[in-house]
């Protein structure tokens, strides 16, 4: 990974740049988005999922991102894996940019995200091992092809690489369908993901390597804190498809890079994340794409119950810091049974509040 940088200040440090380059930067990104037509305007975009009543910028993933960049430049030093990180993160902030002007097809943003879910994979990022909730570990490093290009012999393996790839295509999408639904959802539950990413790094401190993700982690967790004030209700920008998809792609590769903590990012995320598997297979039932929005997901459902959008955006934030509380505190066991109860509990909400419309 990076270099050694073991100073709490470069921490703190870095994460109020972040968060200073974003919130000052926003209000120009809402310039730009409204000069470019990069708007969400309700009366035009008929779609189904649309809840809010008034024109609203859509392109914040670029202040968040700018936040993101600057930020590492300074505190992190340039080597083949941040800068694949960062090169993913520039292409996702384009493509975002691309669909918030044109309404890209959902599935060629699907084909261009796969591809740069492999970018930071290529650099050397990938998941040697996970926890068995059942005891002990999987391997995953046991397959792989050795050649040579160039007169340099290189390694590729297989299943690390390949469930590397499909973690963070997954986050990715994941992220987009279920965790941007009202204003200040996503960057609030984003914030909260990225500290206790950082905190759980923290806790490896002693291994050198972890501190420059504690380092891009913070930095993660202060650009969408720096964003929350501008898309918290009423909202003045939106993420944006680049904005909730770089959430996805920095929590997984962060999550990744922090001792292979897979498991516990997706039992802080659970909510949103078993919300859109069941939103997914609930469409696909019923004959519909799976990727195509509708008043579905739980935030729709909560909205209709009578809850604010602010009460919903908070309920989120609270699910995430209460799952991550457990997710740092539980074996891989008790997380299975924390992810097995909040099925149970998003399922029942579902169904409940889809019954009493």
């Amino acid at each position: 990974m990076f270099e050694n940088i073991p100073n709490l200040n470069n921490v703190a440090l870095a994460a109020i740049t972040a968060l200073t380059i974003s919130l000052l930067s926003t209000p120009f990104v809402i310039f730009l988005s409204e000069k470019f037509g990069l708007i969400d305007d309700p009366a035009k975009n008929k779609h189904p999922k649309v809840i809010h009543t008034y024109p609203v910028p859509r392109a914040g993933g670029l202040a968040i991102y700018l936040g993101v960049l600057f930020s590492s430049l300074l505190f992190l030093p340039l080597d083949k894996h941040l800068l694949a990180i960062l090169l993913g993160a520039t292409i996702i902030t384009i493509l975002g940019l691309l669909d918030d002007k044109y309404n890209i097809n959902p599935y060629i943003r699907m084909v261009v995200l796969l591809v740069i879910s492999v970018i930071p994979v290529v650099s050397g990022i990938g998941i040697s091992y996970l926890t068995n909730p059942l005891g002990g570990t999987i391997d995953l490093s046991k397959y792989q092809i050795s050649f040579n290009l160039f007169g340099n012999s290189h390694n590729i393996w297989i299943i690390e690489d390949v469930f590397a790839i499909c973690w963070i295509f997954f986050l990715m999408n994941i992220i987009n369908m279920g965790a941007k639904g009202v204003d200040g959802q996503l960057p609030g539950v984003s914030t909260i993901a990225a500290m206790f990413i950082a905190v759980l790094s923290f806790r490896y401190s002693a291994d050198i390597t972890q501190w420059p993700v504690i380092v891009l982690a913070s930095i993660t967790a202060g650009a969408f804190l720096g964003f929350l004030p501008w898309n918290f209700y009423p909202q003045k920008i939106m993420p944006g498809y680049s904005g909730s998809t770089l959430a996805g792609y920095l929590l997984s590769v962060l999550s990744i890079l922090s001792t292979t903590k897979v498991g516990t990012l997706f039992v802080l995320l659970s909510i949103p994340i078993i919300d859109t598997l069941y939103t997914i297979t609930r469409r696909v039932i019923s004959g519909k794409s799976p990727v195509w929005g509708d008043k579905g997901h739980l935030h729709h459902r909560l909205l209709e119950s009578g809850l604010s959008k602010r009460m919903v955006a908070i309920f989120y934030w609270l699910g995430a810091f209460v799952l991550g509380l457990f997710a740092i505190s539980l074996n891989a066991q008790f997380k299975l049974y924390t992810i097995l109860i909040v099925a149970v509990f998003v399922g029942f909400l579902l169904l409940t509040l889809k019954e009493s419309k």
